[in-house]
């Protein structure tokens, strides 16, 4: 029972909210409800082909000039010339994109072969004349854009090439380095075990230290050469062409072994005083070819 009395009370509750929805319709009908809540729903305005409206139009607005100012072709549907039957020429499905470009093509197609004989009966020229040089679709400011962002954009991989190179040379700098200070490392390493185990008396070799020794000789070898192929500057060249490559000052006339036991600018004449101009065991004054004061005088007074 109490299960019927729910559903009767449902269907009450219903029919009063049947009854205030059309209570309400009527009231926002006679203008009694405000606006704002309730939306007025329009009715969409009905579809018609209007045939005289749109031919009053054409007709105001036609114009009646001669074919070859309008260049005009109608055509009806065109037949497929693969299919030979007629009952394929109403078959173009409007939703199969295919059959629908297909038949606007042929459509296109027919009308040009209809009008290029109507043209050349009017003389109309069709072709292109072959002296005829069409402008071009973009200015030349424009393809001078185009050339200078082809510039940049080839400038721009020619410098990420020379990137990826120096990025490469300095990996292969570093693996070098690497490789140099692993192996003085490694020599190290190998010397100073060596210097242990002579210490401890497990060997008795000494050939470390010759090795040792024969790098460091071809270590100043090899500064020395690189110093003679260099050379001096161009400072110092011109630096000691003029003012001479300098020495020793200090001490420069001391006598040493090599110079005291050197006896080729020895002349025994000239040692002697017997050579020439010099007054010795039977030899003659020299004669002074100068003239004296009183004579050098006499001369200046009668050249006056």
């Amino acid at each position: 029972m109490a299960r019927r009395g729910s559903l009767s009370d449902f269907d009450s509750g219903s029919e009063d909210s049947s009854l205030s929805d059309s209570e309400l319709q009527e009231a926002f009908a006679k203008g009694a409800l405000k606006p704002g809540l309730n939306v007025v729903l329009e009715e969409r305005p009905k579809r018609r082909n209007d045939a005289d409206g749109l031919k009053q139009c054409l007709s105001e607005f036609r114009q009646q000039l001669a074919w070859v100012e309008r260049l005009d072709v109608t055509l009806g549907q065109v037949m497929d010339p693969a299919s030979q039957s007629a009952a394929n020429k109403d078959a173009v499905d409007p939703e199969n994109d295919f059959q629908r470009e297909m038949s606007f093509y042929r459509q296109a197609q027919a009308a040009v072969l209809e009008a290029l004989p109507r043209l050349r009966k009017l003389q109309v020229p069709t072709r292109r004349p072959d002296d005829y040089f069409a402008e071009m679709a973009k200015s030349d400011q424009q393809m001078q854009k185009i050339r200078q962002k082809l510039k940049s954009k080839q400038e721009a991989m020619e410098r990420s090439e020379k990137a990826k190179q120096l990025r490469a040379m300095r990996k292969y700098g570093k693996k070098v380095q690497t490789e140099i200070l692993q192996r003085r490392q490694k020599e190290k390493k190998n010397m100073l075990n060596a210097v242990k185990k002579y210490q401890k008396g497990l060997s008795d070799k000494l050939d470390f230290l010759d090795e040792e020794q024969m790098l460091s000789q071809g270590n100043k070898k090899g500064g020395a050469s690189q110093r003679i192929k260099k050379g001096p500057n161009a400072k110092r060249r011109y630096k000691n062409q003029k003012f001479g490559f300098g020495g020793k000052k200090k001490g420069s006339k001391w006598n040493t072994k090599e110079s005291v036991n050197d006896v080729s600018s020895f002349r025994s004449k000239v040692a002697h005083n017997k050579g020439p101009g010099k007054a010795g065991k039977g030899g003659k004054k020299a004669l002074n070819k100068r003239p004296g004061k009183r004579a050098r005088q006499k001369m200046k007074s009668r050249a006056r």
